[in-house]
C-alpha cells in the first residue's frame, strides 16, 4: 500500500479536465437534439454499443431497428441511409463521450485512491460525483425510452431532467475542484459554504434552465421569430389551458416560450448580484466570468429568436448556458470561502 500523499491540486486539475468533458457532451448533446438524432438508436448497450455499424448489413439492421419506431412512421419515412447515418452519428456520439466521461472519471479516482493522494473528507464527494455521472447514463436511456414507443420525441420532462443533471455535475466538479485548490494553498482550508445571496443566484437560474429544457423539448422556440414582443403580442396569443396551472406553465410551447424569454432578466439579475457579491469578496476572475456569460447568452438568445433557431446559434446559446453555470459556481463559491 502506498504511503498516504494528498494530491488536492493534481485532483482539481482532473476535476476541471472532466468538467470540459461534461461541457463539450452538453454541447454536442444540443446538435443532438436540434438535428432530432436523439432517436436513432433505439437500444442501450453500454459496452457493444461503443462500436458503430461497420458493414453495410450491420447498417441496415441499425435502420430497420429505427423504422420500427413513430418517429420513422409518422415524421421520417422514406429517408435515405445516409440520412439515417447522419442522425445516427450525432447521437452515437453523444453516448461515446458519455463513455469517455465515465472512463476518465472512473479510472483516475481509483489511481488516486490506490496511491492514498485524496485528501481526507473528499473520497465520498468523488464516489458521489461518480454515481451521479452513472445514474445521468439512466437517465440519458430513460428519456429515449419516452420517444421509441407512442411519441414522436422525447418527454421534455425528462430531457429537462437529463439536461439539468448534466450541468448539477459541471457545477458540482468545478466546486469540489476549487476546494481541493483552496486546500492546496492552505491546509486548514475548509470546503465553501452555499450563502444565502448564492442559493437565490442558483433557483433563479434553475428555473431559467429548466424552462429552456422545455423550451428545447416542446419546439417551443419556433412559435415566435420576433423579439421583444411575440408575433406582436407581449403575451403571445394562442396558450391553451391544460387543466392544471402546472401542465400549462409546463407543457404549453407559447407559454413556456413566454417564461423563457422573461424570467432570463430575473435570473440575469441575481446572477449579476452574485458578480457583485464576489467582487467585493475580492474575487474578480468570477465577478468577469459571470457577467460577460450572462451579457452573452442574453445577446445568443435574441439572435437565435430572431434567427428563427437557426441551428448554430441555438448551439451556442446551450453551449454558453453551461459557461453561465459553471461561472455561477465559481462566483458561489467565492463568495462561500472560509476565512481561516
Amino acid at each position: 500500500m502506498a504511503n498516504p500523499s494528498p494530491r488536492p491540486v493534481a485532483i482539481a486539475r482532473w476535476l476541471l479536465f472532466v468538467a470540459t468533458l461534461v461541457f463539450f457532451m452538453v454541447v454536442v448533446g444540443g446538435i443532438t437534439r436540434l438535428t432530432e438524432s436523439g432517436l436513432s438508436i433505439t437500444q442501450w448497450k453500454p459496452i457493444t454499443g461503443a462500436i458503430p455499424p461497420l458493414t453495410h448489413d450491420q447498417w441496415m439492421e441499425a435502420f430497420r431497428l429505427y423504422q420500427q419506431i413513430p418517429e420513422y412512421q409518422q415524421i421520417n419515412r422514406g429517408m435515405s441511409l445516409s440520412d439515417f447515418q447522419f442522425i445516427f452519428f450525432w447521437e452515437w456520439l453523444h453516448r461515446l463521450l458519455g463513455r469517455l466521461i465515465g472512463i476518465a472519471f472512473a479510472l483516475p479516482l481509483a489511481w488516486f485512491a490506490w496511491k492514498r493522494a485524496i485528501p481526507a473528507g473528499y473520497g465520498p464527494r468523488l464516489v458521489a460525483l461518480l454515481a451521479l455521472g452513472g445514474l445521468q447514463g439512466a437517465i440519458g436511456w430513460w428519456m429515449v425510452k419516452s420517444g421509441l414507443t407512442l411519441r414522436t420525441d422525447v418527454s421534455h420532462y425528462r430531457l429537462a431532467v437529463h439536461l439539468l443533471t448534466a450541468l448539477f455535475i459541471i457545477g458540482g466538479l468545478i466546486w469540489t475542484a476549487l476546494d481541493l485548490l483552496a486546500l492546496s494553498r492552505n491546509s486548514r482550508a475548509r470546503p465553501a459554504r452555499l450563502r444565502p445571496l448564492a442559493l437565490v443566484a442558483l433557483l433563479a437560474l434553475f428555473v431559467q434552465l429548466m424552462l429552456g429544457a422545455f423550451t428545447a423539448g416542446l419546439d417551443a422556440g419556433y412559435v415566435s421569430s420576433t423579439w421583444p414582443l411575440m408575433n406582436d403580442h407581449l403575451v403571445p396569443e394562442g396558450i391553451s389551458w391544460m387543466g392544471s396551472l402546472w401542465a400549462t406553465v409546463s407543457s404549453d410551447p407559447y407559454l413556456v416560450h413566454f417564461l423563457h424569454r422573461w424570467w432570463a432578466w430575473g435570473a440575469a439579475v441575481a446572477l449579476i448580484l452574485l458578480a457583485r457579491q464576489a467582487r467585493r469578496a475580492g474575487q474578480r476572475a468570477p465577478s468577469i466570468a459571470i457577467n460577460a456569460a450572462v451579457g452573452t447568452q442574453i445577446v445568443l438568445g435574441i439572435a437565435t429568436v430572431l434567427s428563427g433557431i437557426a441551428l448554430p446559434l441555438a448551439v451556442l446559446h446551450q453551449a454558453v448556458g453551461a459557461l453561465v453555470v459553471a461561472s455561477t459556481a465559481w462566483g458561489a463559491h467565492a463568495i462561500g470561502t472560509r476565512r481561516i
